[in-house]
């Protein structure tokens, strides 16, 4: 009796062992709980369930002219930092029973902040992203908590992809996201450096041309040149300037001789 018993506890813990691993492969490859995932749907349904509820309990109410002006919609701005998945995900089954570890706490805005550091100095956001490649300039921009950074709309279609929420990189898992412009600031300097060097180089330019105009060259042919053009430049603007379309002399067809035909000004 006690072997059987002992058997069938045994059966039973393999049963349940076998289901909580099965329920956390089948958590583990939800898209919807990865952390790039858009909550716009989820924040659709709050707010249809809010309204159909606000409608149930909506009430007549009487104007007295004492409320206060409706305020508009307060701006955010739009370098604002954020995490994306600011709650851990609820425990499966085999993490509490000790099969798997549990996720990692959410970091603090210190260990953000010491994160962020580590991938400046490593220059992240002034190389291309990992996944295509290519400059992040103006799109949004992510930071795991591995320090590695990537394109938002990169690393999520990587995790659909995969249908795993691992590093492209260091294949760390359970990993936390955090939205960050960096790449869209050193972006802007570049810009602003590009412009200003645009500019003056025009202003330099045009300060040589008019140095060409009025200092003579150190050089005797060049400088020879020089006072030749000046004074051509000279005798032309002494002249009396003549009209435009310039007069011409030409003869008429039928004059009052043969031996001497009639001019006129055309």
């Amino acid at each position: 009796m006690l072997k059987n018993k002992d058997r069938s506890s045994k059966q039973g813990n393999s049963a349940v062992i076998a289901v909580a691993l099965q329920d956390h492969i089948l958590q583990d490859l939800q898209l919807g709980t990865l952390s790039v995932a858009d909550p716009a749907k989820t924040k659709v349904q709050k707010r249809e369930n809010r309204s159909s509820s606000l409608k149930r309990n909506a009430r007549a109410v009487v104007d007295t002219g004492r409320r206060k002006a409706p305020q508009g919609p307060k701006v955010e701005d739009p370098e604002k930092e954020y995490v994306l998945d600011p709650k851990p995900p609820p425990l499966t089954l085999a993490q509490k029973l000790g099969l798997f570890a549990p996720p990692p706490p959410p970091l603090s805005s210190e260990e953000w902040e010491t994160v962020k550091q580590r991938s400046v100095l490593q220059g992240d956001s002034t190389q291309p992203c990992p996944i295509c490649k290519e400059e992040f300039e103006l799109r949004p921009q992510v930071l795991l908590s591995c320090s590695h950074v990537f394109h938002r709309a990169c690393l999520q279609a990587f995790e659909k992809f995969t249908s795993k929420k691992t590093c492209p990189l260091c294949r760390r898992s359970q990993y936390q996201t955090r939205v960050i412009h960096t790449g869209a600031q050193l972006f802007k300097a570049k810009c602003v450096t590009r412009i200003q060097a645009c500019w003056r180089g025009h202003v330099v330019r045009k300060w040589y041309r008019d140095l060409r105009r009025t200092v003579p060259p150190k050089d005797a042919k060049l400088r020879r040149k020089f006072f030749e053009e000046k004074t051509v430049d000279r005798q032309a603007a002494a002249l009396p300037q003549q009209p435009w379309p310039p007069k011409r002399l030409c003869r008429s067809r039928q004059g009052p001789s043969r031996h001497r035909p009639l001019l006129t000004v055309c």
